[in-house]
């Protein structure tokens, strides 16, 4: 008879590194090629549109699949379904190295992508099945470090194996990652059996879902990598084929997603939420650098130092915010990591513009340790919902939303940005314009997360 969740023991310190060592991989694989673009950009020949690719492609196939692999975690068992992940990010890691064009590179990156989607999905779904209620907060809050320490660690070190062995050399570094990765996780991981009533897959369901994915996700990237196809007509495609996916799942008898995980708030509202916080944590990433260059004139390299201000806080604060998480309850650190997303976002637009570089590390220091509090908070409070059969399908639903999240953020907040500056580039805008639009695009995004925040306060009734 197989023990019940809550009865298996804390997970031991392989068990969690092998959970925490899938999302450090799957983070510095989407990081590490970023710092690669400008080298492929001059290797292949290829304009800055269609080498944007190498990053999309990652993400892509990571939006298109993280769902489907929560599943096959409850179908198959989580073990077994994350060491196929593993292997095929190997494999693809290999082919990227040995890829004799940009297009064969951007194929292997999606399948990475695919790969990375497994390794991000069933550590949530793993933890849940080893982790006793009272210790899940401080487990997703390490894994919240893990994947920021995978995302700082990425172009650093891309960054220096590019200068020293050519751009192949980090796709080689991923597959020896991987391969470490494979033998901690084969020790570290016990046998892992099926959660799921049926082992049948909704391959209709899943096709459907894929599509709609697809169509939205290249919608929100298709301004900035030159899709030939409009995006509001992948809007439209991806719209009908969601449609389509939710009238087949209310027809067969095991679907994908169960629909009655959607009849409840207490699922419902967190995945909105990490989509919002999502879609707002990318404000840093894609208009933070214009500004600190164009608006406070600083050079590439420092440029860089500034932001790197916001991984190591993230992996500083992670681990804490899980413990915190554990010790005040969820809806407690929801409050407190959105008021700290909010006054971040507020002090984004007011100090920067006031004492210049110092004002931007301080209001990084105020939204990234709120944001690692939202996230444990958010992730353990879902998990904490999950019923056992489901465990994978949410965990994949947490990991969906997030990216859906980055990469719409992605899209609309850089729109909001350049539109405030009158249709001009921004090395024909005056300081004082560039500091405006920056100003008022976080205090939007500050609204939108006081928005977040009464919903939180709606679903608890007290702070």
């Amino acid at each position: 008879m197989r023990m019940k969740p809550e009865a298996i023991p804390a997970a031991n310190t392989p068990t969690l590194a092998a959970l925490g060592g899938a999302i450090l991989l799957a983070s510095m694989g989407n990081s590490i090629a970023t710092v690669a673009l400008p080298h492929l950009a001059t290797m292949f020949s290829a304009g800055v549109q269609t080498v944007q690719w190498v990053v999309l492609a990652y993400l892509l196939g990571v939006t298109v699949a993280i769902l489907m692999a929560g599943r096959l975690g409850d179908l198959y068992g989580n073990r077994r379904v994350l060491l196929a992940g593993i292997m095929l990010f190997i494999l693809a890691s290999v082919g990227g190295a040995v890829a004799p064009s940009l297009g064969w590179l951007i194929a292997g990156r999606a399948l990475q992508g695919v790969g990375a989607a497994v390794l991000m999905a069933l550590p949530m779904s793993i933890a849940k099945s080893l982790i006793t209620k009272q210790r899940l907060g401080a487990v997703m809050g390490l894994l919240g470090t893990m994947s920021a320490i995978g995302t700082a660690l990425g172009p650093s070190v891309g960054g220096l194996l590019i200068g020293q062995l050519g751009w192949r050399s980090i796709f080689v570094l991923l597959a020896l990652c991987g391969a470490g990765m494979l033998v901690l996780a084969s020790a570290g991981l016990g046998k892992t059996a099926p959660t799921a009533t049926s082992t049948r897959i909704d391959w209709p369901g899943a096709a459907w879902l894929s599509l709609a994915l697809l169509g939205f996700a290249l919608a929100a990237t298709g301004g900035r990598a030159g899709i030939a196809i409009q995006p509001w007509a992948l809007l439209i495609l991806g719209a009908v084929a969601l449609l389509l996916f939710i009238r087949t799942e209310l027809a067969v008898a095991h679907p994908l997603i169960p629909v009655a995980l959607f009849r409840e708030r207490a699922i419902v509202a967190p995945l909105w939420m990490n989509l919002l916080v999502a879609g707002i944590m990318m404000s840093t990433l894609v208009v933070g650098p214009l500004f600190l260059t164009f608006g406070l004139g600083l050079s590439e390299a420092m440029t860089g130092l500034v932001m790197a201000a916001g991984p190591i806080a993230a992996a500083l604060s992670g681990a804490p915010a899980g413990r915190l998480t554990d010790r005040f309850g969820t809806d407690r650190m929801l409050f407190v990591g959105l008021m700290l997303v909010a006054m971040g976002l507020c002090s984004f637009a007011i100090l920067p513009a006031l004492i210049g570089v110092p004002g931007y590390l301080l209001a990084m220091l105020l939204m990234t340790p709120g944001f690692q509090l939202f996230l444990a908070g958010n992730s353990t409070g879902v998990m904490n919902q999950a019923a056992e059969e489901n465990r994978g399908v949410l965990s994949g639903l947490l990991g969906l939303s997030r990216n859906l999240g980055f990469m719409t953020g992605a899209s609309l907040i850089p729109l909001l940005f350049t539109s405030l500056l009158g249709g001009r580039i921004l090395a024909n805008n005056t300081t004082t314009t560039i500091s405006s639009a920056f100003s008022v695009t976080f205090l939007s995004m500050a609204g939108l997360c006081l928005l977040t925040l009464l919903a939180v306060r709606d679903r608890s009734g007290r702070c």
